[in-house]
C-alpha cells in the first residue's frame, strides 16, 4: 500500500508455503483479500510477491501470467517487489545454509533471477521501479580460506554484473527499471556493514564498471540496478548503529533498494535469572532454518555463532553479556517475558527513513510462523495484518521544514 509519503508498504509472502505456481496462487488468493481487508480495505494494496524456481517457470507462461495480472486488478493489488533468495523449498523441511543454493557463482542463480526480472516487468505498475531481493552472492563458510572465499566473491560479481546487464536490457525495451536488492545476512559473504563495503566497492563496482566499457554503456546505468536489501533483523545481529551505517551506504553511493522490517531475538543476561532465560531461549531452537548467534562480551567482543545449538554449547558464550539471534519474531512484540526482540532496531531505522527517504520500499519479513513456540502461533492472517497496522503506527513521515 501507499504511504503519505509515497513509500510503499507490503508483507513478504514466503510466509506461505507453496512451491508450484498452483500453491503459491492459492495462498495469495486466501491471504492477500484477507490481509488487505485489515489494513488496506479500499485502497491497492502491494504484494511482496516470493517465487521459488519452479514458480517463477510456470508463471512466466503468458497466459498464466496474464491470468495473475488480472486478478491482482480485480483485487486492487499490485506487485512491486519479488523476494528472490530462496531458490527452492522453503517450509516444512531442513533448509539452514542451502538457502544460498545456487549462489551467485553459478548461473541458476542468474536465469532464476532474470526469469523473476522479466516476470516482475510484466506486472510492475507504471511508474514504479522494481526489486528483486536475493542473497549476499554466497555463504561464507563454504569457503575455508580468505583467498577461496575471495576468489567466490569475485566470479559472484561478475556473475551479478550479467544479472545487471540483462536488467538494462529490460529496461531498454520496456521502460521498467528493475533492481536487484543484495540482502546482507549473518554468515554471507556479506553479513555487516563493513563487508558490505568492502565487497561492493572491491568487487562489484568493477565488475559492474568492466562490464559496461565492454558495452558501451553508461557505467550509472548498470549501476543503479545493483541495489541493497537492508533487513534490519539482519543488521541488528550484527550490532550495527543504524544511523551510521545508512549514512555510509549513503556516502559509498550504494542505494537502498527496500527495507525488510524484522526482528531478531536478543538477550541481555542477567546473572539471577540466566538459567530461565537460556530455557526460554532454547524454546526458539528449530531443525528448519538458520539461527546465527553474535554474542557481545562485557568488553564489547563479538563471538559468532552459525546457529543457535552451538552457541548454547559454547561456554564463551554462556559468560557473555548479551546475545542477538537470527530468528525473524513477530515485529509487533518487544517482550517474551525473560527475553527480547530487537523491535526498537526497526523503529529507529523508520526514524530515519522518515527524515531521509533512503528508499521507496518497506518489506515485512517475518517467516518463521510455522516454527515459532507453540504459544506463539496465532492465526496467520490476522498475523500479518497486526505486523502491518503496527509499522502503519510507528511510520508518520516529516512533514517539510
Amino acid at each position: 500500500m501507499q504511504l503519505a509519503d509515497t513509500t510503499h508498504l507490503t508483507y513478504c509472502t514466503n510466509i506461505h508455503p507453496g512451491e508450484s505456481w498452483a500453491e503459491t496462487a492459492a495462498a495469495l488468493h486466501y491471504y492477500i483479500p484477507a490481509v488487505k481487508k485489515q489494513v488496506c480495505p479500499n485502497g491497492w494494496f502491494g504484494v511482496g510477491l516470493r517465487l521459488s524456481d519452479l514458480a517463477s517457470r510456470e508463471l512466466i507462461n503468458p497466459k498464466t501470467l496474464s491470468t495473475f495480472a488480472q486478478w491482482l486488478h480485480e483485487q486492487q493489488a499490485y506487485v512491486f517487489t519479488i523476494n528472490g533468495f530462496p531458490f527452492g523449498r522453503f517450509h516444512y523441511q531442513k533448509v539452514k545454509e542451502n538457502v544460498h543454493l545456487p549462489d551467485w557463482t553459478t548461473d541458476m542463480r542468474v536465469d532464476y533471477t532474470f526469469r523473476l526480472a522479466e516476470i516482475l516487468a510484466q506486472l510492475l505498475p507504471e511508474g514504479l521501479t522494481g526489486s528483486i531481493s536475493t542473497s549476499p552472492l554466497s555463504y561464507a563458510l563454504w569457503y575455508p580460506s580468505s583467498e577461496q572465499c575471495k576468489m567466490a566473491t569475485r566470479k559472484a560479481a561478475a556473475q551479478l554484473a550479467r544479472a545487471a546487464l540483462a536488467l538494462f536490457r529490460i529496461f531498454e525495451r520496456t521502460g521498467k527499471l528493475i533492481h536487484i536488492d543484495l540482502e546482507p545476512e549473518p554468515d554471507g559473504i556479506m553479513e555487516n556493514l563493513p563487508t558490505t563495503l568492502q565487497t561492493f566497492q572491491q568487487f562489484i563496482f568493477p565488475a559492474m564498471d568492466k562490464l559496461a566499457e565492454l558495452e558501451k554503456i553508461d557505467t550509472e546505468h548498470l549501476r543503479r540496478h545493483v541495489q541493497l536489501c537492508y533487513d534490519v533483523c539482519h543488521f541488528a545481529v550484527a550490532y550495527e548503529n543504524h544511523q551510521q551505517a545508512l549514512a555510509q551506504l549513503q556516502a559509498a553511493a550504494i542505494p537502498i533498494g527496500k527495507f525488510q522490517l524484522s526482528a531478531a531475538l536478543r538477550v541481555v543476561w542477567h546473572k539471577l535469572h540466566r538459567e530461565a532465560q537460556r530455557q526460554a531461549l532454547a524454546s526458539f531452537n528449530e531443525p528448519v532454518y538458520l539461527h546465527q548467534v553474535v554474542a557481545r562480551t562485557a568488553d564489547n567482543q563479538l563471538l559468532r555463532f552459525p546457529d543457535l545449538p552451538l552457541a548454547l554449547a559454547d561456554h564463551q558464550a554462556a559468560a557473555a553479556a548479551e546475545w542477538r539471534v537470527h530468528f525473524h519474531v513477530p515485529i509487533f512484540l518487544a517482550n517474551y517475558g525473560l527475553i527480547q526482540s530487537t523491535q526498537s532496531d526497526i523503529q529507529e531505522v523508520l526514524k530515519w527513513q522518515q527524515l531521509h527517504r533512503y528508499s521507496s520500499y518497506l518489506e515485512v519479513e517475518t517467516y518463521t510462523w510455522s516454527v515459532l513456540p507453540a504459544d506463539m502461533q496465532l492465526p496467520l492472517a490476522e498475523s500479518i495484518a497486526r505486523e502491518l497496522q503496527w509499522v502503519l503506527q510507528n511510520y508518520a513521515p516529516a512533514k517539510p521544514a
